[in-house]
């Protein structure tokens, strides 16, 4: 079997695993976040379903596919189904350039080198933030094909908060890709290579907050879930969804949530690295996963102790404070790594 053959087995055996890990981080992460969500709020959570309540997640699902599905009549039908897979799929396939460890190198399995990443090209970044884009599309076309006033109010608050939050992400994250001087995923993490203090959170701290703060609104969760707001739009865009189309926009929310915990990981605390060189003989993926369930915990807890704002504070925060920000740290990136350079 020549490398060629080999290396297109990997490609498929990876993506088959990646999906799987995926879609199980995701019902043990929805069931986390009912236990944490409980305990902020002086309840228990899910109790009776397997252990403590463990598969309560997985009843949720097969409760989904019995549901009836239901599409309003005057709704544009084709559109209205479609649009949960907009959302859904572009999450998957960021995660394809996500690096879970060291790529090249020596043969490292059966006799043929192994990387751990689906697809390494040297664009990666840009693809990260054209499928983060896309996304919204999903939002915008569930919005607007329900034919409700609420749904098509959600819709129309998820477009324009993405121009407002997208820009400043966008400039954060060229501050990362100077530094690397790369817009290759791998690259940017083996420029993080070292101690937790030689990763980049230390001289794009500015960068990183920015970026962590702009995810919210992009992942749509409190305090910026305002395509939904519950007390002003009903269910916002996802009024008129029922069944299991409902179920694939909270499901993609959740892998999302992992797919943007795996990108501040990566861009911004050293990807598969040990934050001390003396641990490096614990293999990168595990570092990886253990630094996406600290990021994810921390958006719970974010979700679980901060109020909703208000729709006009978060565009008002976008274009007068995170885009100002974003631009003032690209220039300072710049300048530095100029004259260091």
């Amino acid at each position: 079997m020549n490398d060629a053959i080999a290396q297109l087995i990997f490609l498929i055996i990876k993506a088959a695993l990646m999906s799987i890990l995926v879609v199980t981080l995701v019902a043990f992460i929805i069931y986390f976040e009912r236990k944490f969500a409980g305990f902020f709020q002086g309840r228990v959570g899910p109790t009776y379903l397997g252990p403590a309540g463990a598969f309560q997640s997985f009843g949720d699902i097969f409760k989904l596919l019995s549901k009836e599905d239901i599409i309003p009549a005057e709704a544009d039908k084709r559109v209205f189904k479609l649009a949960p897979y907009v959302m859904f799929i572009p999450a998957f396939l960021v995660m394809a350039v996500l690096p879970f460890g060291p790529v090249g190198g020596t043969p490292n399995l059966f006799g043929y080198r192994f990387d751990y990443v689906i697809a390494n090209f040297d664009s990666g970044l840009v693809l990260l933030l054209a499928m983060g884009g896309i996304a919204v599309y999903g939002v915008v076309l569930a919005g607007w094909s329900s034919n409700n006033k609420f749904s098509l109010l959600g819709g129309l608050r998820a477009g324009a908060q993405m121009i407002s939050y997208e820009l400043a992400m966008g400039f954060a994250v060229v501050g990362v890709m100077v530094m690397a001087g790369s817009m290759n995923m791998v690259k940017i993490v083996e420029g993080q290579s070292g101690n937790f203090w030689d990763w980049y959170w230390a001289p794009q701290l500015v960068g990183g907050i920015i970026f962590f703060i702009a995810s919210l609104a992009e992942l749509n969760r409190t305090p910026f879930d305002l395509a939904e707001a519950e007390q002003e739009l009903v269910a916002g865009y996802l009024t008129e969804y029922s069944g299991m189309r409902w179920g694939l926009f909270m499901f993609a929310e959740y892998v999302n949530l992992v797919v943007v915990s795996g990108i501040v990981s990566t861009l911004y605390f050293g990807g598969w690295h040990a934050p001390f060189t003396v641990l490096d003989f614990i293999p990168g993926p595990v570092w990886l996963l253990i630094k996406i369930m600290i990021m994810v915990f921390i958006y719970m807890w974010v979700r679980w102790t901060i109020f909703r704002y208000r729709y006009n504070q978060l565009m008002s925060m976008g274009w007068k404070v995170l885009l100002p920000l974003s631009i003032a740290n690209l220039a300072v990136t710049a300048i530095v790594i100029a004259i260091v350079g």
